[in-house]
């Protein structure tokens, strides 16, 4: 169980402070919902129906700044590049699904390292690796600024160093 005030993350609308627990009508039924404001948002709000064990369970706590500070200072944690196109897009699809941090600084390192191999040869990312490399950017970048204070752009530097 949630509470007011408790900084989240949920799926796509990344790190979310829970703002109220409410109750809605809707026909002949009462819901209860956690309302979660977006960090980065102040234009929307998401609904949560708290007896929906199936969405509820998308909800997950910040990861804590020591585990963070691990994680940034591990560099072993890496990924290999995979050369198929489709498998490398399922793989990264599945990544970005899971949200776990330690995943998505591998990823975002795999692809900063890419990006840098391909730009010596003169060219640039795939589109599509593109826009992995920017929606992990946006997930990791928030968490890692929430829960150590910084700015996106001072996380994902340290994640790049």
């Amino acid at each position: 169980m949630f509470s007011v005030g408790q900084t989240v993350l949920y799926g796509a609308n990344g790190v979310c402070r829970i703002d109220e627990i409410t109750t809605r009508r809707i026909g002949s039924h009462d819901t209860e919902y956690y309302v979660l404001k977006p960090v980065r948002s102040d234009c929307s709000a998401v609904f949560v129906p708290t007896g929906n064990e199936a969405l509820v369970s998308r909800i997950r706590f910040v990861t804590p700044a020591d585990e963070i500070r691990a994680i940034l200072a591990d560099k072993e944690i890496t990924m290999s590049w995979i050369d198929n196109k489709n498998d490398r897009a399922e793989f990264f699809r599945s990544v970005i699904a899971g949200e776990d941090c330690r995943e998505l600084v591998a990823l975002v390192r795999l692809l900063y390292a890419r990006a840098a191999a391909v730009s010596a040869l003169g060219r640039r990312l795939h589109i599509s690796d593109e826009r992995v490399l920017r929606e992990a950017e946006r997930m990791v970048g928030d968490e890692i600024s929430v829960a150590l204070g910084v700015s996106r752009e001072e996380a994902l530097a340290m994640i790049a160093e």
